[in-house]
């Protein structure tokens, strides 16, 4: 099959609002030989509209899905620093993150909070719900314009601040975050990645990391709400389950909670104002079986919605960007 330009493949698209940008395929072949086919493509389309949806590619097992995220992709990465577990089914294909199915996992952007994150995410499913576990998406400029100028002042002076407790019980564990539980190693990855770290009485690990807001996309220069503000932070919680990790962890025990850079806590109400926005910007089209995603890590956010039935929709990321190249608010060096 020959190669087909972003503009012509782009008269296949359907555009509809509240949904994801959405083409059909027409398969002569394989899937990975139609990705590696339209590569270029699929990829210029997914930088000029933030994300697409392909359907019709009929994937249908690890194999498969993973030769075609390796065509797509300049190069997997391995996970560090993940929030939730995730079951790994090859060199840089996982699962999604192990997380409630009756609870949502609102928009961000993955690994916002790292030194070295994906540019790109793509997304497959095997096997769809019976209902919802929609994988929602945001413009990350769009919402940038659409939050309060004095809030979003604020976050671009101070940035925002990651808190993590790490224990073996909620959350990912030491070796599922840093690939090792050993001490040293732990450390010696924590002062490459300025992260702050204090061992506690019992043997668990704290940690502090502070991040850059917003940013500006490394190719088109659009500032971007790039963080995980509201995913991480406590109000998001479900109040049953916050109240019960603050009793039994304790205010600063939670596995994850996020701050204003400064410091000072993040109240309910910018959390919520936060997932307003989103919401008011999330496209959403529900998974068959066989679909493929592509997001721009960077200019869009992404969510996965509450779910009910068998949900297997496999992960990548790929083409690693550093977060010196996106013009952050302030510098970050390591130690």
């Amino acid at each position: 099959m020959s190669s087909m330009s972003p503009a012509s493949l782009l008269d296949d698209v359907e555009f509809q609002p509240g949904r994801p940008p959405i083409l059909r395929a027409e398969l002569s072949g394989d899937a990975p030989s139609w990705a590696a086919a339209h590569r270029d493509a699929l990829r210029a389309l997914a930088a000029e509209q933030g994300c697409v949806l392909i359907r019709g590619l009929g994937l249908r097992d690890v194999a498969g899905t993973s030769a075609v995220f390796e065509r797509l992709s300049t190069g997997l990465m391995t996970e560090r620093e993940a929030f939730a577990p995730r079951r790994t089914y090859a060199d840089g294909v996982y699962s999604s993150a192990q997380w409630p199915p009756n609870q949502p996992m609102c928009m961000h952007h993955e690994l916002s909070y790292t030194l070295e994150f994906p540019g790109l995410m793509l997304f497959a499913c095997l096997t769809a719900p019976t209902e919802g576990g929609a994988t929602g998406v945001a413009d990350a400029a769009t919402v940038l314009e659409e939050l309060p100028t004095e809030l979003t002042e604020r976050f671009e002076r101070e940035g925002w601040l990651l808190t993590r407790s790490y224990n073996d019980e909620i959350g990912s564990s030491l070796i599922e975050a840093f690939g090792t539980d050993d001490r040293d190693a732990v450390e010696r990855y924590c002062r490459a990645n300025a992260i702050e770290c204090d061992w506690q009485p019992d043997g668990s690990l704290r940690t502090r990391q502070r991040r850059s807001a917003v940013m500006r996309h490394p190719v088109t220069g659009r500032r971007c709400w790039f963080n995980q503000i509201a995913f991480l932070n406590e109000w998001t919680l479900a109040p049953e389950v916050r109240e019960y990790l603050v009793e039994v962890y304790g205010a600063d025990g939670l596995p994850f909670n996020t701050r204003f850079g400064g410091g000072d806590p993040i109240g309910e109400d910018v959390v919520g104002l936060l997932n307003k926005v989103y919401e008011a910007n999330t496209a959403r089209e529900p998974w068959q079986a066989g679909d493929l995603m592509l997001v721009d890590n960077i200019r869009t956010a992404h969510s996965r919605e509450p779910f009910e039935g068998s949900r297997e929709v496999l992960v990548a990321m790929a083409d690693s960007r550093r977060l010196s190249d996106c013009s952050p608010n302030f510098e970050v060096t390591a130690r």
